[in-house]
């Protein structure tokens, strides 16, 4: 599998609009925001997984307590189901690796706390 070190350059604007037509039905990413049928992202560089407060997890996501970044995002933006298997997250993932970079690089600007 290719690692994110080997991922290309991310365009923020266009993983904008990969949030807004993949993501934003179940992700916001705005500060204080509530949660949809997916939590809220903001804060998400650095945190583990399913520590997202209010939000009610799979066990799968609390259990595989990754700290989300660059690279963990990477790998599991590909297929989340593989990644951490019992997650609630029914998207199936971006198989393009643009795709992914890109969305990391609109994450990364628009979930800063």
């Amino acid at each position: 599998m290719a690692s994110f070190a080997d991922a290309p350059a991310g365009d923020e604007k266009s993983g904008e609009k990969i949030f807004k037509t993949k993501c934003s039905q179940c992700h916001v990413v705005e500060k204080g925001a509530g949660h949809r049928q997916g939590p809220n992202l903001n804060g998400i560089f650095g945190r583990q997984s399913g520590t997202a407060v209010g939000y009610s997890y799979s066990a799968a996501n609390k259990n595989k307590a990754v700290i989300w970044g660059e690279d963990t995002l990477y790998d599991y933006l590909l297929n989340p189901k593989k990644y951490i298997p019992g997650t609630k997250m029914v998207f199936p993932g971006l198989k393009k690796p643009q795709e992914r970079a890109d969305l990391i690089a609109y994450l990364k600007e628009s979930t800063k706390e």
